[in-house]
């Protein structure tokens, strides 16, 4: 990191459609504010893993109950399902580097306090259950956040490396973290591994207030809470690209979290390894990822994105059914490192599959919601492999969960994900300013939008084909309610209507239409007959008095 005292600046260099198939896999570290966030992050994540050891340890000396053992896992990770979608309509709308920096010195704060009660004898199950509580929810808000600003960290051609290398740093710190926390414990108590996460969170503080990310412009004011979160529902109920993203991210997360959460068993049972050995095969898994963050740029010149995601699924597929039955700790080490690469290159494109159809004024909403069906998926899948684990046996259950990640590909083949194709996501800002002859509060409401189309009746079948994208645009931007009519008394004659909540959703529609969305219009259009363009009208609900 440079010593001089300037503030951390984003620079990004454009590059031709050439580049991203040339793109290495290190390439977004020649950036200075990724460098050092990645470098942080790391550091900060192989703290969290620490902290994760020393809080289950300690709640066993502190209660020999298995349900309170068991509920520290459930507070860490309870609060991905409480506030996935909040969190992430609060980075849409609030200054995400102020976000990131509240959320970091809450998490200061609470692994300090954890540390200094350990330190001090004072802890309670109750106290640890809260504090890891508290954790979960920082970790939580700040998971959004971290998955929207990585677009504006990196040139778009280089967002698939940036995002494989992300991956490649929670798998370096998951292989890492608990093998060092577990050393630490050992020599000096959870006390130890708690304070040293929260000095790990400075880093990362330091990183951030020096980086000035260009600011978001818009004139309007910004959406509230609830409106947020309905608009970033409302644009995944109608994208059926992001429904594609997070229908293959959970069949494949689901049956891939047999291998991660029946390891440790096969580890201890099968293969006779302990804690030392575990943390081997983990290793393995991270050396894998690291193998595959530097094959991905070869293998997205061969192979497209869907064929990436069904060859990773297969070949992790493969791996969980050498989990079940190899024996020899050495091979079994060869087929998780392969595991590792299958995981970082199905994770990758699946992040960059979900982030490059997503514009920047909704992506916080959108990735928190594809966090949720990640986590939820681990999750609910551990416990079904773990359930089935108990009736049917270890190697039984791993066998189920790889014939599922094999067959997955074919099952899941008509969902085609969009992949590194480049949409064009930027504002293209060419609607016109509604003509405003009355004084209007953005709050008054509901908007109502006409467009009125004079189309030939012998291509009225092909408008209506084109037209039915334009609903799509108009819902997923914001409209609540779309229509397109027809004149009973003049049959070349169609209106369509769409209506916003408020005449400020409205202007926020004037500040979405993409350079994507503008081609669609245009397609419409061109069935408009006459010189002049489709006639634009606004209107406003008006109050009746009592």
């Amino acid at each position: 990191m440079a010593k001089s005292a300037k503030k951390l600046t984003l620079t990004r260099k454009h590059k031709g459609k050439d580049s991203a198939s040339s793109a290495s896999a290190w390439s977004p570290l020649s950036g200075s504010v990724f460098r050092a966030l990645w470098i942080a992050t790391v550091i900060s994540n192989v703290g969290t893993w620490m902290q994760d050891v020393g809080e289950s340890w300690l709640m066993t000396s502190l209660t020999p109950s298995p349900v309170l053992v068991a509920l520290v896992e459930t507070a860490g990770s309870l609060p991905v399902v409480l506030v996935a979608l909040p969190a992430g309509a609060l980075a849409d709308i609030v200054d995400r580097r102020r976000l990131l920096l509240v959320m970091q010195i809450w998490m200061f704060v609470a692994a300090g306090a954890m540390g200094v009660l350990a330190l001090m004898g004072h802890v309670t199950p109750s106290r640890l259950l809260w504090l890891t509580f508290l954790l979960g929810i920082g970790s939580a808000m700040s998971n959004p956040v971290w998955q929207a600003i990585t677009p504006e960290l990196v040139s778009p051609s280089d967002l698939p490396a940036a995002i494989t290398l992300s991956g490649v740093g929670i798998n370096i710190a998951r292989a890492i973290g608990p093998a060092l926390g577990g050393l630490i414990v050992a020599a000096s108590g959870p006390w130890a591994v708690f304070l040293l996460n929260a000095a790990s969170f400075i880093g990362i503080m330091f990183v951030v207030y020096r980086w000035q990310p260009a600011p978001r412009k818009s004139k309007l004011p910004p959406e509230d809470m609830i409106g947020a979160m309905r608009a970033g529902t409302r644009y995944l109920r109608h994208s059926p690209e992001l429904q594609t993203v997070l229908i293959r991210s959970g069949i494949f997360v689901t049956c891939a979290s047999a291998l991660w959460a029946l390891l440790p068993q096969q580890a201890r049972r099968h293969l006779g390894l302990g804690s030392f050995g575990y943390g081997l095969l983990l290793g393995c898994i991270g050396f894998g990822a690291l193998i595959g963050a530097w094959l991905l740029p070869k293998l997205r010149e061969r192979l497209s994105t869907n064929q990436s995601v069904a060859a990773g699924t297969v070949v992790f597929g493969l791996t969980t059914m050498s989990l079940a039955y190899v024996h020899s700790f050495a091979v079994l080490a060869v087929t998780l490192a392969g595991g590792g690469i299958a995981w970082i290159v199905v994770l990758s494109n699946l992040n960059v599959a979900a982030q490059t159809v997503t514009p920047s004024w909704v992506r916080a909403r959108v990735m928190a919601v594809y966090l949720l069906v990640f986590m939820g998926g681990l999750a609910a899948g551990s416990a079904i492999w773990g359930f089935v684990a108990a009736r049917a046996g270890v190697s039984a259950a791993l066998m189920f969960a790889a014939i599922g990640l094999i067959i997955g590909p074919l099952a899941t083949w008509r969902f085609r994900l969009v992949g590194n194709n480049t949409l064009s996501l930027t504002p293209s800002m060419h609607w016109p300013e509604p003509v405003m002859m009355i004084d209007t509060e953005g709050s008054e409401g509901p908007a109502i939008t006409l467009v009125e189309f004079r189309i030939d009746p012998k291509t009225a079948p092909e408008f209506l084909q084109a037209m039915k994208e334009m609903r799509r645009i108009r819902q997923r931007d914001g409209a609540i309610r779309w229509n397109l009519l027809r004149d009973t008394a003049d049959p070349q004659r169609y209106v369509e209507t769409f209506v916003t909540e408020s005449w400020a959703d409205h202007l926020r529609q004037h500040e979405r239409v993409t350079a994507e969305n503008r081609e669609v219009e245009q397609r419409a259009q061109a069935f408009h007959l006459g010189p002049e363009p489709p006639k634009v009208t606004h209107l406003i609900a008006e109050e009746i008095p009592d």
